[in-house]
């Protein structure tokens, strides 16, 4: 019998309450700075762009900011400066967070819509439709 690493049980392991916090602390000063657009990167000052959630490690240190741009439109072009900017949104994080350590700040495109979309068309097929129907 084959023992998992402690690193198999930190990637199926549910987050805790204080990632959870912290998660969501960070997302909000994500959200606010994107909102406010007084960035030096011209590609970032007129954008709108959402910060549907933030999942950070357990150890604090690294968070993933999961965003879409409004519309979908330019995800590259806008991840691409997201990215560049990350150091910029760790300091203002590690300003307004009250963290010991700011974490290291990882932009990754919200595919959740997507696949909302393809399971609403799944469901509106006309042969799913008629099995959904009849229950």
């Amino acid at each position: 019998m084959s023992r998992r690493n402690s690193s198999d049980r930190e990637k199926h392991r549910t987050p805790g309450q204080r990632q959870l916090r912290v998660g969501e602390e960070i997302r909000h000063l994500l959200a606010e700075l994107l909102e406010r657009g007084n960035m030096r990167d011209p590609d970032l000052r007129d954008a709108t762009i959402t910060v549907t959630s933030v999942d950070i490690s357990p150890d604090l240190r690294n968070a993933t900011a999961f965003v879409m741009p409004l519309g979908g439109q330019d995800q590259d072009r806008l991840m691409a400066a997201l990215r560049r900017a990350a150091p910029w949104f760790r300091g203002r994080v590690s300003e307004k967070a009250g963290l010991r350590t700011a974490p290291e700040i990882r932009f990754e495109l919200d595919r959740t819509f997507d696949e909302a979309d393809k399971i609403g068309a799944l469901l509106r097929r006309p042969d799913v439709a008629r099995d959904i129907k009849d229950e």
